[in-house]
């Protein structure tokens, strides 16, 4: 089910039976449904939207970068994932390399876009979305990330053939080459499993990884393999949460913690003074996920209180957000910045809701808001349980991936 702003607020007279008119109102999440009423989805809320499934849940995803051209907009598209599974037996997990493809618009451009009667079977026929998947044996409930604390270094190249070629993707599966992967480079050093990681996207091979313990590890590339500095940078006082490298600055980095701070580090320092800022008490309760806004100075940060709060670095000192939004009924579990629009970005929490926002809308004449949301809350998605993550892609403009217990959603709506 979505709700879109574009939509929320028109109003329209629906007739009943005894000439009388009743108004149809927008169902806000949270609001209790009477007895045989059900959410269904809003197609025309949707430029596109795909689900797929997996098998077992993957808690966590990346976009894998690809050559085949940026801002393309013309269906149907192809994108390319790589994810980690959670089963309920750890030995079973796997690290998937995914091709999409074939993904279609599931709404008309307009209203003159329709075909025939007679083609319609035909193309709906070639309008199913495809997923090609190669697996690697891997014991974690993350993408890198091992039960036993261990974070892996993995080669897809094998993986990312087979999934662009029918013929070795068939081979992959018949000789059962996942068994046989091995990591690239394995660290042992993190005392205990973690979440945090992130790869530097200027300094390429420098990788941040940060665990439930209370350290962040930083690593370089080095014949051909890593070096991981032992020293964990020093500040945080409980489990790490999540890591951004800064995308403009080689050396900065920021993480957040259950300990309700947020820091910022440059690691041309010693590891017992990397910490150049902090806020002690960035929510109320956990902080668990942040985002770097890719154009603009700005952090925002979800946690455990439902709260999104958005963090101007020209000000961080201060020690307070420069806007607060509170509309998640649970805790916030991922939050994006739209890859080239800076005012706009994404959140999901386990309120089983996927939220787009746009900082640039102002509060205007009251009559063209909805009551109970905030004006700059351009759209809700919903459908998913329990959403884990969410991503924008870097070169299909407006789409979104989100991965949740239930699935993985791919859709782009009417909003971006």
């Amino acid at each position: 089910m979505s709700t879109s702003k574009e939509h929320a607020d028109e109003v329209e007279p629906m007739e009943e039976d005894n000439n009388e008119t009743v108004e149809k109102s927008v169902y806000l999440p949270g609001a209790p449904l009477e007895e045989g009423e059900q959410l269904v989805c809003d197609p025309t809320a949707y430029v596109m939207l795909h689900q797929l499934q997996t098998g077992a849940p993957c808690l966590s995803f990346d976009v894998i970068p690809d050559n085949l051209g940026v801002n393309r907009d013309s269906y149907p598209l192809t994108c390319y994932l790589v994810a980690g599974t959670q089963a309920m037996e750890s030995h079973v997990n796997n690290v998937i390399v995914m091709k999409l493809s074939n993904l279609h618009r599931t709404s008309k451009a307009s209203e003159d876009d329709e075909s025939d009667e007679e083609d319609e079977s035909e193309e709906e026929e070639a309008q199913y979305p495809a997923m090609a998947a190669s697996l690697i044996k891997h014991q974690v409930f993350a993408a890198t990330w091992s039960e036993l604390g261990r974070v892996n270094i993995w080669d897809l190249t094998k993986q990312l053939q087979a999934v662009n070629d029918t013929d070795l993707l068939k081979s992959y599966v018949k000789e059962n080459i996942a068994s046989t992967v091995k990591p690239l480079f394995t660290f042992t050093g993190h005392q205990q499993e973690g979440f945090a990681m992130d790869w530097n996207s200027i300094d390429h091979g420098v990788l941040a990884t940060g665990d439930c313990r209370m350290d962040v590890h930083i690593w370089k590339p080095k014949d051909g393999g890593w070096f991981v500095d032992q020293r964990p940078l020093i500040g945080h006082t409980k489990s790490v949460e999540d890591i951004q490298w800064s995308p403009n600055e080689p050396s900065v980095l920021a993480s957040c913690s259950v300990d309700r701070s947020i820091r910022i580090w440059d690691i041309r320092a010693p590891p017992s003074k990397a910490c150049m800022l902090a806020t002690e008490r960035a929510h109320a309760n956990d902080v668990n996920v942040i985002s770097w806004n890719r154009n603009e100075p700005f952090i925002v940060s979800g946690g455990d209180d439902g709260v999104l709060n958005i963090w101007d670095l020209r000000r961080f000192a201060e020690k307070r957000p420069v806007a607060t939004f509170k509309h998640h009924t649970g805790s916030i579990t991922t939050v994006d910045w739209h890859p080239t629009d800076s005012a706009v970005f994404a959140s999901g929490g386990s309120d089983d809701q996927i939220t787009l926002w746009d900082l640039s809308v102002e509060k205007d004449d009251e009559s063209e808001e909805v009551a109970g949301l905030p004006p700059q809350l351009l759209f809700i998605h919903q459908g998913q349980k329990d959403i884990k993550e969410l991503h924008w892609h870097p070169h299909i403009p407006g789409l979104i991936i989100s991965t949740a217990l239930s699935d993985f959603n791919i859709f782009r709506t009417i909003s971006i």
